[in-house]
């Protein structure tokens, strides 16, 4: 049955607000790994957001037992930990911007994996879309200055593989389980959680400058940026296609982008520019390829 009109419009608002939201806590993760060891903050926001999504499912009176244990926690060691973890530790020597738009390289890793692990075929736009990426990496990465902040990049690269591989798992576990969005969010943030405070407890690190741009980016990634965003998009997802969703959600890293230079200063060099707007381009042409796929 059509969704109402004036849902599907909210909906394209509730998008909208998500991209602002999601979009400029990578510049609130930036200032806060300034005063914090990058996986200690990364434990904490993801330990902190997933007490938030939990204390959401009581208000919403939604059972609080887990379903799918084993299924639910390699989609949060790889989505999370993984994710979180490894762009966070990103961000400490990286731009927002730049790091946002290599981690949003995800959508090709896992077309790539499903090709690998699942025997999905890649179609028309998609090899488009992967070559284009491919090819704005390379701008981005600029092999050729092996100085220029190489490992940062490299682990944003492996954030949005690791993205990739959980979406995988999550898909598989999806045909099998039917299964409550905010309940298994849940759950995965509080699984990956505990590999992210062990290594925050283990590894040494310099301890937290608990300044007031601290406080105010950790609560906003844990308030703005995990509870509120994920009502969102949950809202967001049960009114509006997959594929419109997904196209929506191309303007986080440009929301990225822009606020980085806003607020941080971090204007981009030409040939990233160039790299940038490749990948921009491959993002919106495979989310017009699963729209289009969508389509009966």
């Amino acid at each position: 049955m059509a969704k109402p009109e004036s849902a599907q419009w909210t909906a394209i608002v509730a998008l909208l607000a998500l991209a602002l939201i999601w979009g400029n806590n990578w510049v609130q993760m930036k200032v806060a790994v300034h005063y914090a060891p990058p996986l200690v903050f990364a434990a904490i926001r993801v330990f902190l957001g997933a007490l938030s999504l939990f204390a959401m499912m009581v208000v919403l009176r939604k059972p609080l037992a887990p379903r799918e244990i084993q299924g639910t926690l390699w989609v949060g060691l790889l989505q999370i930990t993984g994710v979180y973890g490894l762009a966070t530790w990103a961000l400490e020597s990286g731009g927002a911007g730049k790091t946002s738009v290599l981690v949003y390289t995800m959508p090709f890793w896992t077309v790539m994996l499903a090709w690998i692990f699942l025997g999905d075929r890649i179609r028309g736009l998609q090899w488009v879309a992967i070559g284009l990426s491919l090819v704005g990496l390379f701008f981005i990465l600029e092999p050729q200055n092996l100085q220029g902040g190489l490992f940062s990049k490299t682990l944003a690269i492996l954030a949005g593989v690791c993205w990739g591989g959980g979406a995988i798992v999550a898909k598989k576990l999806r045909q099998t389980v039917d299964l409550d969005l905010l309940s298994f969010t849940a759950w995965q943030m509080l699984f990956a959680a505990v590999p992210l405070i062990l290594v925050a407890l283990l590894v040494p690190a310099a301890p937290i400058n608990w300044t007031p741009q601290f406080v105010f980016a950790l609560i906003y990634n844990v308030i703005p940026g995990t509870a509120i965003a994920t009502l969102l998009w949950l809202f967001v997802l049960n009114q509006l296609p997959a594929g419109t969703a997904g196209l929506g959600l191309l303007l986080n890293p440009i929301v990225a982008v822009f606020s980085a230079w806003i607020q941080l200063g971090e204007q981009p060099g030409l040939v990233e520019s160039v790299g940038m707007l490749l990948i921009a381009i491959a993002l919106i042409l495979n989310a017009l390829h699963a729209m289009r796929s969508s389509l009966p």
